[in-house]
């Protein structure tokens, strides 16, 4: 007879043991599943955790080389170990797996090992090592998250043609990475790279950088990047990428149309990710997906089954960690009977170069797109004093404000600490603060974020006092 849940959520990583923890904690008998040998999905093991490790690392590297010296510190003999810098990497993975297993326990939560696949509405069987075992629930819920994509013409073999999961794990410091595409994946794992000596390039459909974000930053993002010795090639076509044995190149199509090719120790492919459900056996079940593989949800973040609830990166939106979470607790909330919400519009999004890009709300584009009236604040770090001190004067902060009432409409930052300083912006969108009431906020001086206090003044019409 099969085990009893009162929720099964399948899949371990931030959305999934969200949600799992959640339930837990309302009281009810839960479950997770994980295919996995550990848990806590891609972004634990082979993206936002691994790659913020290497990130780090790096930039240490790099600033020690490139900083320092002028603040009057020296070294001798700098060097760089890339077995450890990637050993240290898999610790702080181990580390966050850990914690999440200690987790399920301290909750009660059951963890059930293997491919979790619908035989009905109402039960899954999860399949380890030629075992079977089936399940029933009251609800489920699937968080199975995504998987890397490609593009026509170019096939993954993991071999001299990887994503970021085999970036991450390299034996061997290569001299030379051709990265196809420059969104938030493709120049996180460029800075990565760039900085311990490997000679990258990026080669780019769209005609900016980061282009799901406000353009600005794609620009001023190039600009630093291509500083740094980065190569960069927008309005690319890529037609092919071929393992040479040796190396890997990619030919493709550049901004006039003419045919190049492009030579590396490796070929890096980030186009981006696609939703992950090969084997869940949705074919047993009502549920639908779109045209790109998304599982169909309502307002509410149910299937066309009722009972089962869908979240993070395979439904549509932006593939985020921190979605993810938001949507896990507002769909065991939902369940529970709780008032719950998800503003996706108060979702930020970050890329961890240096310096650091971060955007709330809308961009530039969609408000002129949509014929949306707008004023704008922008002031740049060389201007704020705290940045003069750090050294770490690149970049901006730009706020994008309605002008009858002065609702914060968007916030974008590239620079120092514009991951932490953009919860700014989410708490000024989710709560409607206008940009006046936030430009008469004591900030402490002197900071990074006294630069976004100087935007909101600009965008209230207030002179910025150029701190």
């Amino acid at each position: 007879m099969a085990q009893s849940f009162d929720i099964i959520v399948i899949g371990s990583g931030p959305g999934g043991y969200t949600a799992a923890i959640r339930a837990a904690q309302l009281g009810y008998k839960t479950a997770i599943v994980e295919k996995y040998a550990v848990l806590g999905g891609t972004c634990t093991n082979v993206g936002c955790i691994p790659t913020k490790a290497l990130l780090d690392g790096t930039e240490l590297y790099d600033m020690i080389q490139h900083k320092t010296e002028k603040q009057g510190i020296g070294y001798k003999d700098l060097s760089l170990d890339f077995t450890k810098l990637i050993s240290r990497k898999a610790t702080v993975v181990k580390q966050n797996n850990d914690g999440i297993t200690y987790l399920m326990k301290k909750n009660k939560i059951a963890v059930l090992q293997g491919l979790g696949s619908f035989t009905s509405k109402n039960e899954i069987k999860v399949t380890s090592e030629g075992k079977e075992e089936k399940y029933t629930a009251k609800y489920f819920i699937i968080a199975t998250g995504s998987k890397p994509s490609t593009i026509p013409g170019v096939e993954i073999d993991k071999q001299r043609i990887i994503t970021s999961t085999e970036a991450l794990s390299l034996k061997e410091q290569p001299k030379s990475v051709i990265i196809i595409g420059g969104g938030v994946i493709g120049v996180e794992m460029a800075s990565i790279y760039q900085r311990i000596g490997t000679k990258v390039t990026i080669v780019e459909y769209a005609d900016h950088l980061i282009p799901t974000m406000d353009h600005e930053l794609g620009k001023e993002l190039f600009k630093l990047l291509t500083k740094k010795g980065i190569d960069i090639f927008l309005n690319c076509k890529v037609q092919s990428a071929k393992n040479t044995g040796s190396g890997a190149s990619v030919s493709y199509l550049d901004e006039k149309g003419a045919q190049q090719t492009a030579t590396g120790d490796y070929v890096l492919v980030a186009v981006g990710r696609k939703a992950y459900t090969e084997g869940l056996g949705l074919d047993k079940t009502g549920i639908k997906t779109d045209n790109r593989g998304r599982i169909e949800t309502n307002e509410k973040l149910q299937t066309a089954e009722p009972n089962i609830y869908a979240i993070g990166d395979v439904i549509k939106g932006a593939m985020l960690a921190h979605k993810a979470e938001d949507e896990a607790v507002f769909v065991v909330d939902s369940i529970h009977g709780l008032k719950a919400h998800v503003n996706y519009h108060a979702i930020p999004g970050v890329v961890y170069t240096w310096p650091e890009v971060a955007s709330v709300g809308y961009t530039e584009e969609e408000l002129k797109a949509s014929n949306t009236p707008y004023n704008k604040g922008k002031f740049p770090f060389t201007a704020n004093g705290k940045a003069r001190a750090a050294d770490d004067t690149d970049g901006f902060a730009k706020v994008l404000t309605d002008p009858k009432y002065g609702e914060v409409l968007g916030v974008h930052i590239i620079g120092a600490r514009a991951a932490d300083m953009i919860a700014q912006g989410v708490y000024a969108i989710e709560f409607e603060l206008t940009d006046t009431e936030i430009a008469k906020s004591p900030y402490a001086h002197p900071t990074f974020s006294e630069a976004l206090k100087e935007a909101f003044l600009g965008a209230s019409g207030r002179g910025q006092l150029n701190i």
